[in-house]
């Protein structure tokens, strides 16, 4: 009964081990920036190092290698003291009570006194040499030093629950006070569980041993369980994500890291122990074993999460949130498109017997060209003035020539706009009977849906890239203020991220003579398209291309026009933007590779941006001056 109990205590104990460097990797990848995240990831490092030299030296088949584990462990449980006090503070300063020189004083001298007990470890005079009697484990004699330190131990885990109670007070909302009581019990089972007389030191676990080993597992449970309800507390201090975001995050989290990894330790384990038991210290179902339970939890994670996560974080929203996962899935992308219309060309050239056929996306220009066996146009081999004539055509035409090839406008069947043109090629003198004629038609409307659909989607990420950033500093205020509320008095800021600048001038650049990304642009808000309306009627898109126009120009060297170095940039912005011409030809004439011009390109967006920025900067200026 004794093994089985320390080899289930051994088990927890490695499982605590990996939870901890699970919940470790989790907060180095996500809000690190955060104080108390910081510090709880101190509190990670050494919980890992305390409980893998654990389990390592519960393991170790000679005596001298579990001296050596137990003394790395001693490093964990030195600088854990030190850990908790920083995290205490921490969460001090983020309920408002920032340390006004003493705190900050303390923690220094924490760690100082930290390292000064590392030493005297290395020296040998914290904890003496290994036990010669191993029951009920292996065990690191006490010094008088050993008593000192166990008095700082306790002592600064004492002023860490002070403050740290000090912080729960300070929480006003019912949501930040519960999640801080998480914190508060959590950081117990840390704590205890690396408490210096917690290494088999007591002769009463040595005369019970059964009792010492049903104790071990019970707070090995426990931990575990603690740590984890530490790691959702903390996860929530400067998440910009809703709730239900952070709690599923970690949940999977959780499950696909920790759980699998302790259910897969687990199964091996009693395993390889069962083998031994019978007399085959290897067994081949050990590796079995171990890809299968990883194999098998992977499995129950993909089927049930979902449902776990309805029933645990969905909060009410069942039905937002499940719409919006069904659009993820069924969003029509590039790619999607292009292979439906590639699908809709090969029964055209199918039903017709045509040698080839093709399907032009129009957005005010061309957005895709599509072709299907013999065309004579391409992406980038597109004649001018076949585009002028589809879209200098009657919108009730129902189809023309262009040469020898049969073109088909398609139109948007609500509003009638024309969303691109189909074109058959060499089929203009051919004759259709009832049904070719009727299955053309058919075809031709199954090709304008999907363009229709596409634009739409475009519309609805248009819209929702200009309420991203709303959303954004709303969920930002919300993660400021969760246990601050003076962060609430934020002002907003007046101008985006540069990255996200970037991009608005970017798309703007790019639907310049029309389309819903200069429509709807972000850039709509800035102060200086505001001021622009009246001088262009009251019209936000020309007023856009105007700031548009104006930066570009900012970017144009002094003096007559030249295809040099130094006008590189406003040329590829001109040619580009301005004049609309296409990137094969825009690079032969400055005689540069399309990459290289793709390079410059970026660079010159850039400098349209800054100089965005200083004119909008400008405007604000004179906005307070005026009033």
């Amino acid at each position: 009964m004794i093994a089985v109990l320390r080899t289930l205590s051994q088990i927890l104990t490695a499982g605590i081990a990996i939870t901890a460097f699970s919940l470790l990797l989790y907060a180095l990848t996500f809000n690190l920036r955060h104080g108390v995240m910081r510090a709880f990831a101190l509190i990670l490092v050494w919980v890992v190092l305390i409980f893998t030299a654990e389990s390592m030296g519960g393991t170790a088949a000679q005596l001298w290698m579990a001296e050596i584990w137990q003394r790395i462990e001693w490093v964990g449980i030195v600088f854990l003291p030190a850990a908790y006090f920083q995290i205490s503070d921490a969460l001090l300063a983020t309920t408002g009570k920032p340390s006004q020189g003493r705190r900050w004083w303390m923690m220094r001298l924490l760690y100082l006194l930290s390292a000064l007990f590392l030493f005297s470890l290395a020296a040998g005079w914290l904890v003496g040499p290994i036990s010669a009697e191993q029951l009920p484990a292996p065990h690191l004699q006490a010094t008088r030093l050993t008593d000192v330190f166990v008095l700082y131990y306790l002592a600064v885990m004492g002023m860490s629950a002070y403050n740290m109670v000090r912080a729960y007070r300070r929480t006003v909302t019912t949501t930040s006070r519960r999640r801080m009581g998480y914190l508060l019990i959590g950081s117990v089972a840390p704590a205890l569980g690396s408490f210096p007389f917690l290494l088999f030191g007591s002769q009463l676990a040595a005369r019970h041993a059964g009792f010492f080993w049903l104790s071990a597992l019970l707070a090995n449970l426990v931990t575990g369980f603690l740590l984890v309800v530490m790691a959702y507390a903390v996860a929530f201090f400067d998440a910009f994500w809703p709730d239900r975001v952070v709690k599923v995050r970690l949940f999977k989290w959780i499950m696909r890291g920790p759980v699998t990894a302790s259910l897969a330790l687990a199964f091996t384990t009693i395993v390889r122990r069962a083998g031994e038991m019978l007399g085959t210290p290897y067994s081949a179902f050990v590796p079995i074993v171990m890809v299968g339970t990883v194999v098998l939890c992977e499995f129950l994670i993909t089927m049930f999460a979902p449902l776990g996560e309805r029933l645990l974080f969905a909060e009410g929203e069942d039905k937002d949130l499940r719409m919006v996962r069904q659009l993820q899935d069924r969003l029509l992308t590039r790619n999607d498109l292009r292979q439906f219309l590639e699908l809709v060309l090969a029964a055209v050239c199918d039903r017709l017997q045509a040698a080839g056929a093709y399907i032009i996306a129009l957005n005010g220009t061309v957005e895709l060209v599509v072709t299907v066996g013999k065309s004579r146009l391409s992406q980038d081999l597109l004649p001018d003035e076949l585009v002028q004539q589809v879209l200098c055509k009657d919108c009730d035409m129902r189809r023309f020539e262009w040469g020898e090839d049969l073109l088909l406008p398609l139109h948007d069947a609500e509003n009638g706009q024309l969303l691109g043109v189909l074109g058959v090629t060499q089929a203009a003198n051919v004759h259709l009977d009832g049904t070719q004629q009727q299955d053309l038609d058919l075809l031709a409307r199954r090709a304008a849906m999907a363009l229709r659909d596409r634009h739409m989607q475009k519309e609805i990420f248009g819209l929702l890239e200009t309420l991203a950033p709303q959303v954004e500093f709303i969920q930002r205020l919300g993660a400021a203020s969760r246990y601050d509320q003076q962060d609430l008095l934020r002002e907003e800021p007046a101008l985006a991220e540069e990255a996200d600048m970037v991009q608005w001038v970017k798309d703007a650049l790019g639907h310049y003579w029309g389309g819903p990304r200069l429509t709807e642009s972000p850039l709509m808000r800035l102060q200086s398209v505001q001021a622009a309306l009246q001088e262009h009627d009251g019209n936000p898109s020309n007023a856009l291309r105007a700031i548009l126009r104006q930066a570009i120009e900012r970017v144009r060297p002094e003096g007559e026009r030249r295809f040099t170095g130094e006008w590189i940039l406003y040329n590829i912005l001109e040619m580009k933007f301005l004049e609309g011409k296409k990137v094969r030809e825009i690079a032969m004439r400055l005689a540069m590779s399309e990459a290289d011009l793709y390079r410059k390109q970026r660079v010159a967006i850039e400098a349209v941006t800054k100089a965005i920025v200083e004119m909008e900067e400008q405007a604000l200026s004179q906005k307070v001056g005026d009033e």
